[in-house]
This record gives structure tokens, C-alpha cells and sequence, in this order.
């Protein structure tokens, strides 16, 4: 079923459709939360509050963008809402992909590299979680899901020019950072 047609029976009130929908654009939704928040509790936690709030709101949906990009907006502005709440508390550490049960794809993976890489992919997504939140979400659904400029404007309410310039800045702070440990990201080419 076409996802116009899922989004019309989901506003009649068809949970089904709207399960759906959800399961669409559920793994994106939690790789955009999951690299804003910096660890799998509180994506999972933005990731149900943004369902909820979409399953509030569908019926305000008016389609003058595509439904992905609505989803990514409320998706990233409940990530940002947390973000916001979080501020006064004290930070969460990120989870270890090796206890999320990663395993090297590449069969002549040695320890070594697999345990540098671990550490390069930590050291990137602190990285991330340390940029301002409005270049973060810009980069994050830019570099990470790989959204044109004009959906990531659509999505965080801003005109291309400040997407760009976002994007452009957060990249320069990430580079910064990555400068500073060269013998971690130069070792592989980073």
C-alpha cells in the first residue's frame, strides 16, 4: 500500500496504518535520535515520544512536504526539546557498540583494529554530541542519514543558506577535534 494511502487510513484512525507507517520510517527516526541523544536509552525515549506525537498530530499532516521530512522535524525537535531538559542534569555516558553486540564484518578483522575502530567511532560520536545542537541535528541529518539540504531546511524550520552554513561549521569543529587526536584517525585515513 502506497504511503499516501497508509497516511489517509491513519488519520481515519487505523492504528494498523499507522503501525505501518511507523515501521517505515522507525529505523531512521531512531539513527537520527540515537546520534542526537548519544546513547540507546534516551533515543529509544525520543524515538516513542516522537511516535506519540505523531500519532497526536497525523491528522495536521497537510502534505506540503513529504511525510518523511515531517516525521525527521518532529523527530529532531523531540530530540531537541530533551536535549533542552538535559542541560541542568548531569551527562549519560555513550554506550559501547561492543556490548551492543557489534561484530567485525570483515573476516580478517584482527583485535586490534576492531578495538581502534570501536575507539574511533566513540571518540567521532562524542564528537557530535559536543556541537552546538543546531549545527548537531544539520550534520546528523545531513552527513549520518544523508538528507538533501532542502529537507533538512524543511525539517529544522530554517532556509538552505543556514543549513549549509550550519553544516559547514559543525564539519570545521568536528575536524578540529578529530586534529587533535591524530593518532587515533590517522592511523586509518580519517
Amino acid at each position: 500500500m502506497e504511503e499516501r494511502q497508509l497516511i489517509e487510513r491513519a488519520v481515519r484512525g487505523s492504528a494498523q496504518a499507522f503501525n505501518e507507517l511507523m515501521s517505515m520510517h522507525e529505523g531512521r527516526m531512531y539513527a537520527v535520535a540515537l546520534r542526537m541523544c548519544g546513547n540507546r536509552e534516551d533515543a529509544q525515549d525520543c524515538l516513542q515520544d516522537a511516535m506519540l506525537r505523531i500519532y497526536r498530530s497525523i491528522a495536521s499532516f497537510k502534505a506540503q512536504s513529504s511525510f518523511g521530512t515531517w516525521v525527521y522535524r518532529i523527530t529532531m525537535n523531540t530530540c531537541l526539546d530533551e536535549l533542552r531538559r538535559r542541560k541542568g542534569r548531569p551527562g549519560t555516558s555513550l554506550d559501547d557498540l561492543l556490548e551492543e553486540g557489534w561484530t567485525p564484518s570483515d573476516g580478517g578483522d584482527t583485535p586490534e583494529r576492531h578495538a581502534i575502530r570501536a575507539e574511533m567511532q566513540q571518540s567521532l560520536q562524542r564528537y557530535i554530541c559536543e556541537l552546538p545542537e543546531d549545527m548537531r541535528a544539520a550534520v546528523v541529518l545531513r552527513d549520518i542519514q544523508g538528507l538533501p539540504y532542502e529537507d533538512i531546511a524543511e525539517a529544522l524550520g530554517v532556509n538552505v543558506g543556514t543549513i549549509k552554513s550550519r553544516i559547514s561549521r559543525g564539519r570545521e569543529k568536528l575536524r578540529e577535534k578529530i586534529a587533535l587526536n591524530p593518532e587515533l584517525f590517522d592511523r586509518y585515513g580519517v
